[in-house]
């Protein structure tokens, strides 16, 4: 394996709801065997396969302008990801501007269940003719690179989505073992108490996404910024591990102490 491997697209979807007491967001609890994030609380997400750029996943999906393959392969991945580790997924009936509903996404799993003589996976539904996949739902929210020297390394562009309506989550049972929708304080403080592991990347998103209190307000913040692309760098300062984080990208940095960080 090379020292410093390239890192490799991957995407995370932060999908939001206009809870009793504000602002919640879906997040569900890795299983403990997972090779990454091991329990953790975490966003839905991974990496881009190559079939999330196929010429017949894109040609459902309802694109941004100025998106290439790339881009919008990467709205493709959260979504996918979103439906394997959460059960949720971010999808139109064709021709039509409401999200899929829980009955509408049950008949239409049923439907090509039917057609194909098996449970349908991700590709089967994105491909049924029934649907578009709502990518143009997803609003950029940050960017994060792996820092260099790790074993593996991703290049994770971070999305805000609102929920699918009235759809449930529900983890898959082995990437996933739990899903919880929760605020973004209730997290950060269940991570300080450890009553959650929440990873570094996860714990400065949530105190991003902590600044707004609708799923209105988060989603026009997100349109608005300016995406800063966060690769951590490793120092050791008097005797100390320090991450030190680009300023301008509004993590209240630069420099965060890195002594308990277990960084992915």
């Amino acid at each position: 394996m090379p020292e410093n491997p390239p890192a490799r697209p991957a995407s995370t979807i932060l999908l939001l709801r206009d809870g009793p007491s504000g602002l919640e967001v879906l997040m569900v609890e890795r299983n403990v065997a997972s090779e990454f994030a091991s329990g953790a609380l975490v966003f839905p997400g991974g990496r881009v396969d190559d079939e999330d750029m196929s010429p017949d996943i894109l040609k459902h999906c309802r694109l941004v302008p100025g998106d290439d393959d790339l881009a919008t392969g990467l709205r493709v991945a959260g979504v996918r990801e979103t439906w394997e580790e959460a059960r949720m997924l971010l999808a139109r009936p064709i021709g039509a501007d409401h999200l899929l509903t829980a009955e509408e996404l049950e008949a239409l799993e049923a439907r090509v269940a039917a057609r194909i003589g098996r449970a349908a996976d991700f590709a089967d539904l994105a491909t049924s003719g029934e649907i578009e996949l709502a990518t143009d739902a997803m609003v950029r929210f940050s960017h994060w690179i792996t820092p260099a020297g790790r074993p593996k390394r991703y290049d994770t562009h971070f999305f805000l989505a609102p929920m699918p309506t009235d759809q449930k989550p529900q983890g898959d049972g082995h990437e996933t073992v739990h899903t919880i929708w929760i605020s973004p304080d209730e997290a950060l403080a269940g991570g300080q108490t450890k009553r959650f592991t929440v990873v570094f990347a996860t714990r400065l998103n949530l105190g991003q996404l902590a600044r707004d209190s609708t799923v209105a307000t988060a989603m026009v913040r997100a349109a608005t910024s300016n995406i800063v692309t966060v690769c951590p760098e490793m120092l050791k300062i008097d005797g100390r591990r320090i991450l030190r984080l680009p300023l301008e990208a509004g993590y209240g940095g630069p420099d965060f102490d890195a002594d308990d960080i277990p960084i992915p």
